[in-house]
């Protein structure tokens, strides 16, 4: 995309505070950045892109929004969050180019939209992907760390007041960690099992070499890398191609005692296939931050399985989500005008 503009007119289309619109400002002169906070949902708490569900637009505002909306070379954001106000303003707007989404898994979005290939060709979708790879590093290593060091039978302990036997704990660093999926998430896993010792083995598709991974494993070559290594960390998008992967088979084939930590998207295991592993002690602990449906349905056994943790969703929230974001966005807007590729651009055949 040849960059030959000096301006790029930007509207907001999901909420964003005040001093965030300044600093994407500020980071790119460039962005004439649009925006009517009194047309936008409040936030009810950090990064809640969607907002208060209990606000509404009169005819009058929903009809100033669109209007806004239609008149962007680049929207921050997918309108209210929504694939049928993306496949609207998509129609609507023949001078769109760019739109960004605010969650890393995004693509789903787009391709809910239904837009034909004309679209999809001729406006960049980008993502926040990678924005949020460091938290969810953290409780990728929390829940390795949990299930080496039993916590679900430390906190039964100290539930019935029981000061048993001592009994041996494992060390992350004399662990091997196979990390599913080396891209932003993954990589940022991989830095810090690195640091804490661990051997740490991923999958890839490139056969690239990625900093702090000992070992590539291409992904068909999954089910004879898992009987090595002690614990499996999950960080790839849900696609077609990925649905399930983590399935029986896999499963099957694992160390026996390996714990997994999920934080990719949920449709990447294949939980009747985990929960029979769980039961035979194959996965001795699953610390599970996403999940095949969410919320996770309240008859699921995952709930009570006592080697499960169960994360609603969560661990990617943090308080400085929005300013990564709103930085992406900047940087991204400076590749755009400058003709550079632009970063976390979704893929319009499996949409990640």
């Amino acid at each position: 995309m040849a960059g030959t503009e000096n301006r790029l007119r930007v509207v907001v289309t999901v909420p964003l505070r005040e001093d965030l619109c300044r600093l994407i400002e500020e980071l790119e002169p460039r962005i004439e950045l649009v925006r009517d906070h009194t047309l936008l949902p409040p936030m009810r708490g950090p990064a809640d892109w969607s907002g208060d569900p209990d606000f509404t637009r009169t005819a009058e505002q929903q009809q100033a929004f669109e209007a806004l909306v239609d008149s962007a070379d680049a929207l921050f954001g997918i309108p209210d969050v929504q694939a049928s106000e993306l496949a609207r303003t998509v129609e609507a707007n023949p001078g769109l180019r760019w739109v960004m989404t605010t969650a890393a898994g995004g693509g789903g979005t787009v391709k809910a939209a239904g837009l034909d290939r004309e679209a999809l060709d001729r406006v960049v979708f980008t993502t926040s992907a990678g924005v949020h790879g460091g938290p969810l590093a953290e409780f990728a290593v929390f829940g390795v760390i949990a299930g080496a060091k039993g916590l679900p039978r430390l906190l039964a302990d100290q539930r019935t007041r029981t000061w048993p036997d001592r009994w041996e704990m494992r060390q992350v660093d004399e662990m091997t960690v196979l990390v599913v999926g080396l891209g932003g998430i993954g990589a940022e896993c991989a830095r810090r099992f690195d640091a804490l010792g661990a051997r740490v083995w991923g999958t890839t598709r490139s056969g690239e070499p990625v900093e702090h991974v000992e070992r590539l494993v291409p992904l068909d070559q999954l089910v004879d890398a898992v009987a090595h290594v002690d614990a499996i960390v999950i960080t790839l998008p849900g696609t077609a191609q990925t649905h399930h992967l983590i399935d029986a088979e896999v499963l099957a084939a694992v160390k026996p005692g390996a714990i997994i930590a999920s934080v990719g998207r949920g449709t990447v295991i294949d939980e009747e296939a985990l929960l029979a592993a769980l039961d035979d002690e194959r996965i001795s602990f699953a610390a599970l931050d996403v999940f095949e449906q969410e919320p996770l349905d309240q008859t699921s056994p995952l709930w009570a399985h006592p080697r499960v943790l169960v994360s609603p969703h969560t661990a990617a929230l943090n308080s400085k989500e929005e300013e990564r974001i709103a930085r992406r966005f900047a940087e991204n807007a400076a590749r755009l005008l400058d003709g550079e590729p632009l970063r976390a651009v979704v893929d319009t055949v499996e949409f990640y």
